[in-house]
């Protein structure tokens, strides 16, 4: 489906602070409208609970190019055992629940109640989708997001024991190489991202892949089931 938004009620991209890096426009809401209008511009909410809505479009922009994925030699190790089970959007309010835990040495987190269940919206309308690892009926790791156009906008990701979460990016990953996908948005620079293949472009490059994705491709706004590779 291709999506028909008005004009943007955001700032333009070139507006956006330098510091804190790509802070853009605070308030409004986080409707289904209002978020896929702000993915499909390059911008992205991100907050604490209780404050104003903040959205953001950071330059540079992490980025991984799926044929650009770095599997290390003790992840090909894993995944050839084949001990997780992999599902596509079956849970995806549990992944973001797993997702909110807070992590070492971190007091909170941003995925809170309101982020929830504005992203679960969009998960029953197609728009945002998870990935699930599985080992038998405990879900281990995972990661969630939004796609639009030929663009995979990651959010973010869990794992409770080790390359849970890499096995799931990965899977994601093979299939968006399948589906012909332009890239997947990392939003901002981390060393775990870069050791995976992620690299920063400008947010004018980033622009540009984004705007020609959507304009030339439909999006698959449906429940996502991958093939068997």
């Amino acid at each position: 489906m291709t999506i028909h938004l008005p004009n943007s009620s955001f700032p333009p991209l070139d507006h956006a602070l330098k510091d804190p890096n790509g802070l853009l426009a605070a308030g409004g809401d986080l409707s289904a409208e209002r978020l896929l209008e702000a993915y499909s511009q390059g911008i992205f909410p991100w907050f604490n609970e209780g404050e104003p809505i903040l959205w953001w479009s950071p330059d540079p922009r992490m980025v991984l190019f799926p044929n650009e994925l770095k599997i290390s030699p003790s992840m090909r190790k894993t995944l050839r055992k084949k001990t997780y089970q992999i599902q596509t959007d079956a849970h995806f309010t549990q992944v973001m629940e797993a997702c909110a835990q807070p992590r070492k040495n971190q007091a909170g987190t941003w995925i809170h109640p309101q982020m929830i269940a504005a992203y679960t919206k969009l998960h029953e309308m197609g728009w945002a989708h998870c990935v699930e690892t599985w080992v038998g009926d405990k879900l281990v790791g995972g990661l969630y997001g939004v796609s639009i156009g030929r663009i995979f906008f990651g959010e973010s990701m869990f794992s409770l024991i080790p390359d849970a979460s890499k096995t799931a990016l990965v899977h994601l990953v093979q299939q968006l190489q399948l589906w012909q996908f332009d890239l997947i948005d990392c939003q901002v620079r981390t060393p775990h991202l870069a050791s995976l293949g992620a690299r920063e472009i400008s947010r004018k490059q980033f622009r540009e892949v984004l705007d020609i994705s959507i304009s030339t491709h439909s999006s698959l706004n449906h429940k996502w089931e991958f093939d068997r590779i």
